[in-house]
């Protein structure tokens, strides 16, 4: 599957076999950009949502760097990978790219989560290998 890039601030919507993939990991590596125009890249737990949006919790989200930077600049990428097998090397995953919505508030994540959510609104996903799984 080709990437797909959509208009303006419309969301680019996931096939079946990107969200069917979403939904079974729960580890991905979410890129911000700092103030410097710095890449930082972080492990993250993320939860699908029926809306097209991914949501991004964490413990005390609103004290972290990555929250800091989305601050200033709400683009973020987020890839999503694994390891099928490795004779023969299979790999799969996918990668959103898109515009961060810093939110604060009562959210269904659970507990342990701080009340500081980002939500990725995808703008562009290239998923790979997902058909073959």
């Amino acid at each position: 599957m080709g990437a797909r890039e959509c208009l303006a601030a419309v969301m680019t919507e996931f096939s079946e076999a990107e969200r069917a993939y979403l939904k079974s990991q729960r580890l991905g590596r979410l890129a911000t950009v700092d103030a410097h125009g710095q890449p930082q890249a972080n492990p993250v737990g993320f939860f699908p949502q029926d809306d097209g949006t991914i949501l991004i919790g964490g413990y005390a989200m609103g004290g972290t760097k990555k929250w800091r930077n989305l601050q200033k600049n709400p683009k973020v990428a987020l890839v999503v990978d694994d390891v099928i097998s490795v004779e023969p090397w299979r790999v799969r995953g996918v990668d959103i790219r898109g515009e961060a919505e810093l939110l604060t508030g009562p959210h269904d994540l659970g507990p342990h989560f701080s009340e500081e959510v980002i939500r990725i609104h995808p703008r562009r996903i290239h998923g790979w290998g997902l058909e073959e799984a």
